[in-house]
């Protein structure tokens, strides 16, 4: 016997003893042991939610019992749930609870985002005619959406300025940062709102990020949703999330109504600037702290890790994390106890402390084999080329890309490159698990490129790719914008198996990356044995020595110089040709995120797509004789697959749409025959 809660836009009945019933939903109630509680389609938003009173008994991973599918952590084995899983409910001192007395919470309270704004909404990144877009859109939710981030189309942005530099070939690229929760970057031209399972850092731009009140609205965002950003004060955010805090100890749900749209007004958010580091707000609750210019500098991320240290040593009060990039560290606090400008003030004398870097940090060499140019490299960009951007003129082929921009004479230039630089590393978790952000020690090895624009919806595993001036192994399945060199082993071990994980996480910052090439059949055989610790590899001991790293780039200026003259002159070339051909930027089409239309025609619709995505396979043709329940499409949208069946027996008279194509919610797949 157990007391659950059913809440969201969704039927549901419940079948017993003592008969069959349909309670109501956000009111708790009784079930039986042997009842059967059925759910039926959710009507509005996306999600509805089946609750338990005393929760579930499940092995909690880091603190939480939340389930991670793409890191595979947490849950039932770190996966969705199966038929045949146990679940297991835990005791509640109080099974009844309370009813909800205003009734359900509005879920048309989605269309509406509270942002606040920073880091990156000033002058050097946007102008002011693309903030006043990107507050006054009426953005529409992609399909290609999902827990990891809610892709927007809308305007796209005119930019502040022509590049990224070294941090890419966009105006969009930076140089790598942690991302705040809630954060909203454009990857590229197009804004994602980076979800729950959404990167901890990366290299684009973030003009806002959604108030921690309204964070619930992106579980209900389904494709070709209507949204629209208001942006709020720091102060307001905090009010809002006190006001919500106080309504759900009421039970009531006021504060979650749909919000007015007023223009709000966009707060400065640059909350302080001692000498070159410069304090931004990131969200309601935390703050970006910048070093020097915007360059690579390895001097920079030494003077960040002196910052990082010296906040951990005091304990600075109401620090909660810190996050370390290229040139930054993301810190969150608790804004019940600070705000950003009096947080901003208590590190002022830590600010002094970093004017300038300690010369010697720990560095392991760390040698990894590395399968070049990967099957599953090659089937990523075939699924980005088939599924999201066809024009892009970085595909086919990501490497030959590489050799252009960066002026080389063969493919053999970027491979000789490649497995004879020292990457060292500059941040973890870099989109996801353990993932290393790393650059060259010798300029004359760093091969800058531009992300792909629009991001990836999938990279597999492990795979390398290279963005900006910087190298990344991804952490585990997912989106991505670097451009694909190989795949390695895993960077992360969910049970810490062999003497490589100390940690979950293979890397630490300052580690220097070898590789060396193995076959792509040998790394399939590797990455079997790594994780369950029956592969050791190679990491010596060492120490990073950045005086002698000065001498070494003062004797070698000239090499240095001549490398890089050559590498901007075929990057600029490139620019000039995207220019000319008009794909420098990308523009979503109107059938990414379009709402439902009527199916086409006067009714012969056979069958209809169930919600705006792309086709990812047809089973069908003219002409065809099928079966009621006869797979006929599948259809791709929310980075799952569905399946459109046959209604009824029947002839297929045409079929409508092909392979990769996007669709409308609504849209007729195939006609019956006449």
């Amino acid at each position: 016997p157990a007391t659950v809660l059913v809440a969201g836009a969704v039927e549901f009945r419940l079948d017993g003893s003592t008969g069959a019933g349909r309670p109501k939903t956000w009111r708790p109630f009784v079930v039986d042991q042997g009842d059967v509680l059925t759910l039926g389609d959710v009507k509005s938003g996306v999600r509805a939610y089946v609750l338990f009173a005393g929760g579930l008994e499940v092995p909690k991973v880091m603190g939480s019992a939340a389930t991670f599918t793409l890191g595979a952590i947490g849950g039932i084995n770190g996966r969705a749930l199966a038929a045949g899983d146990v679940l297991r409910v835990g005791r509640a001192p109080d099974a009844r609870g309370s009813d909800i007395g205003a009734g359900a919470p509005s879920l048309d309270a989605r269309h509406v985002l509270r942002v606040t704004m920073g880091p990156h909404c000033t002058d050097d990144f946007l102008t002011k005619a693309d903030l006043d877009a990107f507050l006054g859109a009426e953005w529409t939710v992609h399909y290609h959406s999902s827990r990891t981030g809610v892709r927007l189309v809308g305007p796209r942005p005119q930019w502040a300025r022509p590049d990224g530099g070294d941090a890419g070939l966009h105006p969009s690229n930076v140089h790598d940062n942690a991302y705040a929760f809630g954060a909203i970057d454009f990857t590229g031209d197009m804004p994602v709102i980076l979800g729950p399972d959404g990167p901890s850092l990366g290299g684009f731009v973030c003009p806002g990020a959604v108030i921690g009140a309204d964070r619930w609205k992106l579980g209900q965002l389904g494709a070709g949703d209507r949204v629209r950003l208001v942006a709020v004060t720091e102060a307001e955010a905090n009010r809002i999330a006190r006001e919500r805090d106080a309504a759900i100890t009421a039970g009531s749900t006021r504060p979650f109504a749909v919000p007015a749209v007023l223009r709000g007004r966009v707060e400065d958010p640059i909350v302080a600037e001692v000498g070159d580091i410069r304090v931004r707000r990131a969200a309601q609750d935390t703050l970006l702290v910048e070093f020097g210019p915007p360059v690579l500098d390895i001097e920079l991320r030494l003077r960040v890790h002196g910052l990082e240290a010296a906040i951990a040593e005091e304990r600075v009060r109401g620090v909660l994390e810190m996050t370390a990039g290229i040139r930054s560290l993301l810190i969150r606090y608790d804004p019940k106890i600070r705000s950003a400008p009096d947080l901003a003030r208590a590190l002022t004398p830590h600010f002094e402390r970093a004017r300038t870097a300690e010369p010697r940090v720990a560095s392991r060499i760390v040698h990894l084999p590395l399968s070049w140019d990967d099957p599953a490299c090659r089937a990523a960009i075939d699924r980005y080329v088939r599924g999201v951007r066809a024009d892009a003129p970085w595909c086919p082929d990501n490497i030959e890309f590489i050799r252009r921009i960066n002026g080389l004479p063969d493919r053999q230039a970027v491979k000789d490159i490649v497995f004879g630089a020292e990457y060292l590393v500059m941040g973890l978790g870099d989109v996801y698990l353990g993932a290393p952000v790393a650059t060259p020690v010798d300029p004359r090895h760093r091969l800058v490129t531009t992300k792909y624009n629009p991001a990836r919806t999938w990279t597999a595993e492990n795979s390398v790719g290279i963005g900006g001036a910087y190298l990344c192994i991804y952490g585990m399945e997912g989106p991505g914008g670097y451009q694909f060199v190989g795949r390695t082993l895993q960077v992360w071990n969910r049970h810490r198996r062999g003497r490589a994980f100390d940690e979950h996480w293979l890397l630490r910052p300052f580690d220097r990356i070898r590789f060396h090439e193995v076959s792509a059949a040998e790394l399939v055989e590797m990455r079997e044995a790594f994780p369950r610790g029956a592969l050791d590899i190679d990491i010596e001991p060492g120490v990073f020595d950045h005086d002698r790293h000065r001498a070494f780039l003062t004797e070698r200026a000239s090499e240095i110089a001549s490398f890089e003259t050559r590498r901007r002159a075929a990057f600029a070339a490139e620019l000039e040709d995207w220019k000319a051909r008009g794909v420098l930027t990308f523009e979503a089409e109107e059938t990414d995120g379009a709402a439902a239309p009527a199916a086409d025609g006067d009714g012969a619709a056979f069958v209809a797509s169930p919600l705006a995505g792309s086709v990812w396979s047809v089973h069908v043709r003219a002409g065809q004789r099928v079966e009621a329940g006869d797979v006929l499409f599948v259809v791709e949208s929310m980075k799952a697959e569905f399946e459109v069946a046959a209604p009824a027996a029947g002839v297929v008279g045409e079929v409508l749409v092909s392979k990769g194509q996007a669709v409308r919610a609504g849209q007729a797949l195939a006609a019956a025959a006449a």
